[in-house]
């Protein structure tokens, strides 16, 4: 009998054999063997990081972003700027009046800095992105034999929050990326303000305009058409934001952690060394692999903003047929750019994890371009009113067949659909001056 009985982490004895923390509370890895000091350890890392609540460093990423933004000039917006912003908005709503019976989305517009864009969209980004980080920590603590998360515990808190100043270092750039080339805040095909807010970017959509022979109201114009489109959108389907977000945390309730590949970066990791682990967390040690739920959910998510997307380019395109010669050639600029999976796609795949497949766009558009040919304005936009009613990934394969020789009404009898499409199209507000777009 020894005086001295085994640590966890010596010899056959350690509850972590097998698993991607054997590394860590073993021999290997440049410690000593036996049970590392967890303390340490801590202490190592919160030197890399600042204290914070929640799954995510928001303060850390937001800073970081502002002056990832910062590297180029940046002004504020001018008066005049923002007036030329609320009028454009507010001739754009007139203009879709035309083209959908949904009434106007938009209750204030106005133009915005790149850091104030940044500022004005966290909170958005914050449901988005905080199901991901936090189904990650709670994935990596399942990866555990349950043997071995209660001596894990403090770890598993340290690893978390590394976790989260990896994921704020990615949200930090990745905002800062996106600012520097939106429009808006419907870029990413989700209302990224509070509802109502219709807010352009002046300086990004001036250099979207470049090049294009086109003059710049004509541009200012176009984006604010499509802004309007989204906001008109989503304030008239109440179901489509909440669908959306949870597509998202469906994505992340799939999350399953590589730990094959967690455990090779771990062997080889110098725990001793803080920048060592610093690099390690930023250079993917927690890599996702998609499982079957995620895979259904990222499809859902993909086909429901490609289908958000064709509506705005489809009605964008009816408003501006007889009105405005130059949009032609503006909408063929943002397919182009959508299809080659541009910043606002980059952005929203490094923010949220999910890459998505923007070039359905034309398809989408096809698909309810056939159907308001076919059967109306008020049938194409009746699609809206339950997500069952729904185009599917199916449906874009082939989208001029569409609904072809079929009602409208799908499952729905004739007069269900009716009262229902006039709950939609009445709106959740009126159509009254006040509720325009004000400054």
């Amino acid at each position: 009998m020894t005086d001295n009985p085994p640590q966890p982490g010596q010899g056959d004895d350690n509850p972590f054999k097998g698993t991607p923390f054997e590394q860590l509370f073993g021999a290997g890895g440049g410690l000593p063997a036996g049970m590392p000091d967890l303390a340490s350890l801590m202490g190592q890392v919160q030197r890399l990081m600042q204290p914070y609540e929640g799954p995510i460093n928001w303060d850390y990423a937001i800073d970081m972003a502002r002056k990832s933004a910062a590297q180029q000039p940046d002004p504020s917006p001018t008066q005049a700027q923002k007036d030329a912003v609320a009028d454009a908005v507010r001739l754009a709503d007139h203009w879709l009046d035309t083209a959908t019976d949904f009434s106007s989305g938009v209750t204030q517009a106005t133009a915005w800095s790149r850091a104030e864009w940044i500022v004005g969209t966290t909170e958005v980004w914050k449901k988005l992105v905080e199901p991901i980080a936090t189904s990650a920590v709670e994935s990596l603590g399942q990866a555990l034999p349950e043997e071995a998360r209660a001596l894990a515990g403090p770890l598993i808190g340290m690893l978390g929050k590394a976790t989260g100043a990896m994921v704020a270092t990615q949200v930090g750039s990745g905002l800062g990326t996106l600012a520097g080339e939106v429009w808006g805040v419907t870029d990413v095909g989700l209302p990224l303000s509070t509802p109502g807010q219709a807010a352009l970017v002046p300086a990004n959509i001036r250099a979207f305009g470049e090049g294009l022979d086109v003059t710049d109201d004509d541009v200012l114009l176009y984006v604010a058409l499509r802004e309007a489109a989204h906001h008109r959108l989503f304030a008239n389907v109440p179901w489509l934001s909440e669908h959306l977000l949870a597509a998202v945390t469906d994505y992340a309730r799939g999350i399953e952690i590589n730990t094959s590949d967690m455990e090779e970066k771990l062997r080889g990791m110098d725990m001793t060394n803080p920048m060592a682990m610093q690099e390690a967390f930023e250079g993917g040690l927690f890599d996702l692999s998609d499982s079957p739920k995620q895979r259904a959910a990222l499809e859902r998510l993909e086909v429901t903003l490609a289908l958000v997307e064709g509506w705005v380019d489809q009605v964008v395109g009816q408003a501006t047929a007889e009105r405005m010669p130059a949009a032609a050639k503006l909408q063929e600029a943002v397919r182009r750019r959508r299809a080659a999976g541009g910043p606002a796609e980059q952005a929203f795949a490094s923010l949220v994890g999910l890459e998505l497949r923007p070039r359905r766009l034309r398809e989408a558009s096809t698909l309810w371009g056939s159907l308001q040919t076919r059967q109306g304005t008020e049938a194409r936009d009746g699609v809206w009113m339950h997500p069952d009613l729904l185009p599917t990934a199916a449906d874009l394969d082939d989208p001029l067949g569409f609904r072809e020789g079929a009602e409208a009404t799908g499952d729905l009898s004739e007069e269900e659909f009716d009262a229902g499409l006039r709950d939609l199209l009445d709106g959740p507000r009126g159509d009254a001056p006040e509720d325009r777009p004000q400054e």
